[in-house]
């Protein structure tokens, strides 16, 4: 095998694995042990995990405590959807493909675009094929950024598109929100052309931007327009709009606020819509309704655009499957919720992260980093770095009390991104408050 593919040493394959990483032998392994043992050892390892049943979290930067409705999980896992199995071929069953359309079609109707696809693997990368089809359909290769948009984010849109003639230019901030004036400048110089601009709403601070005046200086220009891609939060769209109504080409955002734990981080599942004009270039699945052919109403895919699989670098986008089980779990809690419900889940959201920052606020030498409208999140200035605070508030009290952005930006240690769901209620909140003070009292 290494002769048939043209190298001498095994080792060569490793090549572009740096070398710090490599695996150097097995480590020491303890004895073997029996089940029992087993079950034991893991369970002293679960437990070293912070239980989210007796744990207040304010947790957020793109992973959030939201309720989950307990027929979520009693759906998702029955065995005709909680399979291995993936929806490729055409015998696969109707109702998986019932359930994509469904979910094609409230991503259509909260984002107020033409079509969806089935779902992809989490936010990030949805932004990131998303400037992918921007790029295609301008066939422009510069791209905008807003500062605000979460870094992680960031990082998944610049590995997207580091190879090739791409220029990715990211904006000034302006108190936590895009700079307009800035956008407007980059805008008229469209040398190289521009592609699109990739704006989060909520951004990364929590702050609501301006989209009716960012979709006015970005469709302002004359000539071929760059699209407007936003990275909506879809909670937030109970309350917020439809991004399309302010000139966005493509919406996308992470489903995991909808109906998906925690759970470490992932995983999770992204959503993509955009118009119809793009609806060829869109990246993975699409689930259509048809009629077979005796008239009865079915699902099929749709519109696979075979070079996906087989054309490699012509092809609009390598992604060609979907996260059918996460997106399940997203479709069955709005439909649970409903149009009313989501509006109210997100009035609470809203309601209890301004009471927050009321009384975190009262804290003595703790201040609000950014003015401006805000949803479920906001960043304070503690008097000392937050990651010890932090750290703290959940070895002596039990809460966890934000992301401290250091872990983003190393010069900004004292400051602290709070998020505030639903789940959180006034005595979770004067609680944190309360322990905020003590712990910051000690240390001063």
């Amino acid at each position: 095998m290494l002769a048939e593919a043209g190298i001498g040493r095994f080792e060569e394959l490793l090549e572009q694995i740096p070398e710090p990483l490599r695996l150097k032998g097995l480590p020491d392994l303890p004895p073997s042990q029996s089940e029992a043992e087993i079950r034991r050892t893991f369970g002293v390892l679960a437990g070293r995990n912070y239980d989210p049943q007796k744990t207040v979290s304010f947790l957020g930067a793109g992973v959030y405590d939201h309720a989950i409705p307990s027929a979520v999980d009693h759906l998702a896992l029955r065995s005709e959807f909680y399979t291995a199995y993936t929806p490729y071929q055409a015998e696969v069953a109707q109702g998986t493909l019932a359930a994509i359309f469904e979910f094609q079609t409230m991503t259509c109707e909260l984002t107020g675009l033409d079509a969806a696809n089935a779902s992809m693997y989490d936010g990030a990368s949805a932004a990131a094929e998303a400037l992918l089809l921007a790029r295609g359909a301008t066939r422009a290769s510069r791209i905008l950024i807003s500062p605000c948009v979460n870094p992680r984010i960031r990082e998944v849109v610049q590995m997207y598109h580091a190879h090739g003639d791409v220029l990715i230019e990211s904006l000034p901030e302006d108190e936590g929100r895009v700079d307009l004036a800035a956008l407007r400048a980059a805008l008229a110089t469209a040398d190289p052309p521009i592609a699109a601009v990739l704006v989060q709403q909520p951004n990364f601070f929590g702050l609501v931007e301006p989209l009716d005046e960012i979709g006015a200086i970005v469709s302002d220009g004359e000539g071929r327009r760059p699209h407007l891609v936003v990275s909506a939060d879809p909670i937030s769209l109970g309350i917020l709009g439809p991004p399309a109504s302010w000139g966005a080409e493509t919406v996308v955002g992470d489903l995991q606020p909808l109906g998906i734990p925690a759970q470490f981080g992932g995983p999770s599942a992204g959503y993509f819509a955009t118009r119809r004009a793009h609806i060829r270039r869109m990246p993975g699945r699409i689930a259509a309704e048809t009629t077979d052919g005796e008239g009865r109403r079915g699902f099929t895919l749709t519109l696979q655009t075979r070079e996906q699989h087989i054309r490699r670098e012509k092809a609009t986008s390598n992604i060609c499957t979907n996260s059918a089980l996460v997106a399940l779990r997203a479709t069955i809690h709005l439909s649970l919720l409903g149009p009313r419900g989501l509006r109210q889940v997100a009035e609470q959201c809203l309601h209890r992260a301004h009471y927050a920052l009321q009384r975190l606020t009262a804290i003595p030498q703790v201040t609000r980093r950014y003015p401006g409208p805000f949803f479920r999140e906001f960043v304070i200035v503690l008097p000392c770095p937050a990651a010890p605070v932090i750290e703290r508030l959940y070895a002596e009290h039990g809460i966890l009390g934000g992301v401290p952005l250091s872990r983003f930006v190393a010069e900004r240690e004292n400051e602290l991104l709070v998020a505030v769901t639903e789940q959180r209620t006034s005595e979770d909140i004067d609680r944190l408050a309360e322990c905020l003070g003590r712990v910051l009292g000690e240390d001063a």
